[in-house]
């Protein structure tokens, strides 16, 4: 009987992503320290490695990557999808966006028999939605849920086209072969949402022509509203609905003058883009990967060096230009607990995604294989703690 019971325990405490697709001691990745990673790996198209590293003391990044159906129902589309999301002010709303997401772009994929923009529009949309009904069912009860949110990008890869959706500032990046040098050069395809841009401040002034602290420049940081760096989001509802930018919310995230229109958006850029022979491979990160490293750079490490742990070396790249910004060893850097570490870095997600073009240009026959695997090999429940890395 207690022989039972513990294999029990032992089947459900075992990684989701273990249980149902992958086979193999690395199957749902390792853990060494704050770093988690998944070397390498095989979706529809191609390979994958995928790697997070932790500076929060609750994770707030959460990703994933699907691959097989990309719809609820048998007869399509197959593809692979991608995810990065880059949570803040707590890891409810990304760890949400990554229980939701994927489902309603399925359902909505069913619906019209197919992958497009309005289908990820859609699938953004009830994601939002989804989880402003969530924060309002428990405005009275946890009211900081309000001022959590979390950057969104997608990217989904089907019958030979790519489709990039971006909410805040994570970063989808293309490595794209230049046949007459033999060059791999860095192509970005998302459009970024953050105030330190521009094109981005100008947007927001002319969205809110009556607000001259729309934006606001707060120790040599452009923030919205002096709040948030970033213009676009999934959640923080106190900036998009008057009602809850009041109390019980904690003084310090209240605006001290109502307003009259949502201050964020949750309209996501979406670029398509038909792929070509050329197309190596597709970089999706949040931005603490490039806070330390421009695109080529982070093109010509994954270029340069085997397919296996191209994610772990990306996040390690980031991590040594960390160490030398402040002027210490990359090894006394990795010693530095969650919590204090974010002092140094930001949690990084890096998902690597391998484009084959012989298998691109079959993707509208190809079935195999389905996979499904979250940054961290696990599924947590919504309501429970962010794991301690140890």
């Amino acid at each position: 009987m207690l022989s039972r019971l513990i294999n029990f325990l032992k089947a459900c405490c075992r990684p989701s992503s273990d249980r149902c697709v992958n086979t193999g001691a690395d199957s749902a990745g390792r853990q060494e320290g704050l770093l988690w990673y998944k070397d390498s790996g095989q979706h529809l198209l191609g390979e994958f490695s995928m790697a997070v590293v932790q500076a929060n003391n609750l994770l707030e990044d959460q990703s994933q990557i699907e691959s097989g159906s990309l719809s609820l129902l048998d007869s399509g589309p197959y593809g692979t999808f991608v995810g990065v999301y880059d949570g803040h002010g707590g890891p409810e709303t990304s760890r949400y966006i990554n229980d939701h997401l994927f489902q309603h772009l399925k359902r909505f994929a069913a619906e019209q028999n197919s992958m497009s923009v309005d289908v990820i529009q859609k699938a953004f949309q009830a994601t939002e939605e989804g989880f402003l009904s969530l924060v309002a069912s428990q405005w009275l009860t946890k009211p900081q849920m309000s001022s959590v949110g979390s950057c969104c990008l997608v990217g989904v890869i089907c019958d030979r086209t790519l489709y990039v959706a971006n909410l805040g500032d994570s970063r989808a990046v293309l490595g794209r072969l230049v046949k007459a040098t033999g060059e791999v050069l860095a192509l970005q395809l998302s459009a970024e949402h953050n105030a330190s841009i521009e094109s981005v401040r100008q947007e927001l002034h002319s969205m809110h022509p009556d607000d001259p602290q729309i934006v606001v420049l707060k120790h040599n940081v452009w923030r919205v509203k002096g709040l948030i760096q970033i213009s676009r989001s999934i959640g923080d509802l106190y900036l998009k609905n008057a009602e809850y930018n009041k109390e019980p919310l904690y003084a310090k995230f209240r605006l001290r003058e109502p307003f009259k229109r949502p201050v964020l958006s949750a309209d996501p850029s979406i670029s398509v883009h038909e792929l070509e022979p050329h197309d190596q491979f597709l970089i999706l990160a949040s931005d603490g990967l490039w806070e330390h490293l421009s695109n080529q750079e982070a093109v010509d490490i994954v270029q340069n060096s085997s397919r296996k742990g191209s994610a772990r070396r990306l996040v390690k790249a980031a991590l040594q230009e960390a160490a030398k910004k402040r002027e210490m060893r990359y090894s006394d850097l990795k010693k530095i607990d969650r919590g204090v570490r974010r002092h140094f870095h930001d949690d990084i997600s890096v998902i690597v995604v391998f484009l084959d073009s012989n298998l691109v240009s079959r993707a509208s026959s190809l079935r195999e294989p389905s996979l499904s695997l979250r940054g961290g090999g696990m599924n947590f429940p919504a309501k429970s703690l962010a794991p301690t890395h140890s």
